[in-house]
């Protein structure tokens, strides 16, 4: 699976943003999916993730009820809606797909495929 994110730029508090994840390959609706983010000095921090099966939703506590996460098997996309931006939520966003026909997991030791990453800056 290869995973190209795109969407970021510069927004001012309050705004929102929405990102997508393109992934390529036959079996992307049997992979779990999940968005990361990181900034310099920090280790990478789950942000939300959806399943494979059910499209379960989940959801770091920081972003709850601001952010949105999505797919579209038919389209081979997920997306990121993000609402309420603060200046914490600067970072870079990565899209990741866990391991084939696995729960999707908040760590991302269990996410076997990365995006190259798409940076958000949020002015305040």
């Amino acid at each position: 699976v290869q995973l190209q994110a795109s969407g970021g730029g510069l927004v001012q508090a309050g705004g929102s943003l929405r990102l997508s994840c393109a992934a390529s390959g036959r079996t992307f609706s049997s992979y779990g999916m999940g968005w990361f983010r990181q900034t310099p000095g920090k280790d990478r921090e789950f942000v939300a993730a959806i399943d494979w099966n059910k499209w379960s939703t989940y959801d770091a506590d920081s972003v709850k009820g601001r952010f949105t996460i999505s797919r579209d098997n038919a389209k081979n996309m997920v997306y990121l809606q993000m609402k309420s931006l603060k200046p914490e939520d600067t970072a870079v966003y990565y899209c990741a797909a866990g391991s084939l026909m696995r729960p999707v997991s908040r760590s991302p030791l269990s996410y076997d495929y990365w995006g190259q990453g798409t940076l958000v800056t949020v002015s305040s």
